[in-house]
C-alpha cells in the first residue's frame, strides 16, 4: 500500500534511498535520515511555483492520471478541466515514460524545462554570432539569415537562432549582443523596435470614420455587377508629384488623374471628384481604396459623388488586386524615381487607352475597352 501511495506522489526508490517529488533524495541507509540535494533536479520552489492559469497545475495532473486511469476519453479529460482536448494530448504524450502517465513526474518535467535565466545566445563570443553579424552587415533580413543557417549548418544544432532572437539582440539592450552599428544594416534602419497597438488601441486614421472593406457588399467582392473601382496613387520622385489610378473591378478598365504639383487629400478629392462625374450612373458603385493619408477627404468625396469608399486592412495590398496589377503595368510608361510632373493630362489619357487596347487574359482575350462598351451599349 505505501508503495503505492509512493508511486502516485512521484516519489521513487533506488536502493535504501527514497528520491521525492521535489528532487531530494533520502538515504536511509545508516538508519539516520540524510537530505541529499538533487542536482539535476528542479527546486521545490520551481515545482511548486504558482503562474499563469494557461499552465497546468500539479492538481490538474493529478485528476488527468486518474481519468486516464478510468479509461476517460482525452475530450472528456479536457471538458473536465475546461481544456482543449489537443493540450490533454501534448501533455499525455510529451510527459509519459514508458506509456504511463504520472503527474508528479510530469510536473517536476515541466518545472525543469521552464525558461531559466541565462545568457542570450548572440550576446556569447563564437561563431553563431559572428556569422549574424557578418549577414546583418550584408543587408540580410534576421528571417534570411535564420533560414540560412538551416541550410548551411544542417547538423550543427549549436548554429541555429530564432528571427526574433536576433532582433532582441538588436533592439533590446539586457539581451543584447550585437554591436549597435549592425541595426542600421536593418532595412528600417531602426535602432529601437517600433511597438504594434492592438487593432482597438490604435489611433483613428481619419477625422471621419472609415468603412472597412468586411462591411463591402458581396456583389463587389465577387465582380459580377460593374461599376465597383479600385484606387491608388503611384508617386513620382521625392513624392513631389503623383497619378491617380482608378480601375474597374469587372472590365479591368483604367482610368487616370493628374496630379503634378502634390497630393494631398484635396489634391485628390478634387482629381478624383471630375474622373468618377465622366461615368453613367449605373458605373458609379464603390470606390476601393487604402489607408494612405491621400484619402482624408473621402467623406467629402462620397457626398460630391455619391459613391462610397471602403478602406483595405492595413499591409494588405491583394485586397486591391487589379489596382496593384496595374499599378506594374503603369510602371512601364513612369518608371520608379522619375518626375511625374512632366507628363501633361494628354500624356495620361493616351497611356489610359493604350492599356484599355490591350487584350487581358482574364477577359478571355478581349480588351478592357470593348468591355466597357458592351456594358454601356447594353444598359
Amino acid at each position: 500500500m505505501r508503495t503505492a501511495q509512493d508511486w502516485d506522489r512521484g516519489w521513487r526508490k533506488q536502493g535504501h534511498v527514497r528520491i521525492h517529488d521535489d528532487g531530494r533524495k533520502i538515504d536511509y541507509e545508516a538508519g539516520v535520515t540524510t537530505i541529499v540535494a538533487a542536482s539535476s533536479a528542479p527546486s521545490l520552489a520551481a515545482v511548486e511555483a504558482d503562474l499563469h492559469p494557461r499552465f497546468l497545475t500539479v492538481t490538474e495532473r493529478e485528476t488527468i492520471a486518474d481519468l486516464l486511469r478510468q479509461d476517460a476519453s482525452l475530450r472528456a479529460i479536457g471538458r473536465a478541466l475546461g481544456r482543449s482536448a489537443s493540450t490533454i494530448k501534448r501533455e499525455i504524450d510529451g510527459r509519459s515514460a514508458d506509456g504511463v502517465y504520472r503527474p508528479h513526474a510530469a510536473q517536476r518535467a515541466w518545472a525543469g524545462s521552464r525558461a531559466r535565466p541565462k545568457t542570450a545566445k548572440l550576446a556569447q563570443d563564437g561563431p553563431l554570432r559572428d556569422y549574424v553579424a557578418t549577414k546583418l552587415r550584408q543587408r540580410w533580413s534576421p528571417e534570411q539569415i535564420c533560414h540560412a543557417l538551416v541550410e548551411e549548418f544542417p547538423g550543427d544544432k549549436s548554429m541555429r537562432v530564432s528571427t526574433e532572437t536576433i532582433y532582441q539582440a538588436i533592439y533590446v539592450q539586457a539581451r543584447g549582443g550585437l554591436r549597435r552599428e549592425v541595426a542600421d544594416a536593418l532595412r528600417t534602419g531602426r535602432t529601437r523596435r517600433k511597438p504594434h497597438r492592438q487593432p482597438d488601441q490604435r489611433t483613428p486614421r481619419f477625422v471621419d470614420e472609415m468603412v472597412m472593406i468586411s462591411d463591402r457588399p458581396p456583389e463587389v467582392e465577387d465582380r459580377a455587377v460593374p461599376g465597383h473601382w479600385e484606387g491608388d496613387l503611384i508617386v513620382g520622385t521625392g513624392s513631389q508629384s503623383a497619378i491617380v489610378t482608378l480601375v474597374e473591378r469587372t472590365t479591368r478598365y483604367v482610368m487616370l488623374g493628374h496630379l503634378p504639383g502634390g497630393h494631398t487629400a484635396e489634391e485628390v478629392r478634387d482629381v478624383l471628384v471630375p474622373l468618377i462625374a465622366t461615368l453613367p450612373e449605373h458605373l458609379r458603385g464603390s470606390l476601393t481604396w487604402d489607408q494612405g493619408c491621400e484619402m482624408a477627404a473621402h467623406k467629402q468625396f462620397t457626398v460630391a459623388t455619391g459613391v462610397p469608399v471602403y478602406f483595405c486592412d492595413p499591409h494588405s495590398p491583394w485586397q486591391r488586386g487589379s489596382n496593384e496589377n496595374t499599378n506594374g503595368l503603369l510602371r512601364q510608361y513612369f518608371p520608379k524615381g522619375t518626375d511625374l510632373s512632366i507628363h501633361s493630362a494628354a500624356d495620361l489619357e493616351h497611356v489610359a487607352q493604350q492599356l484599355n487596347g490591350r487584350p487581358r487574359k482574364t477577359l478571355g482575350w478581349r480588351t478592357p475597352a470593348e468591355r466597357l462598351r458592351d456594358l454601356l451599349t447594353t444598359t
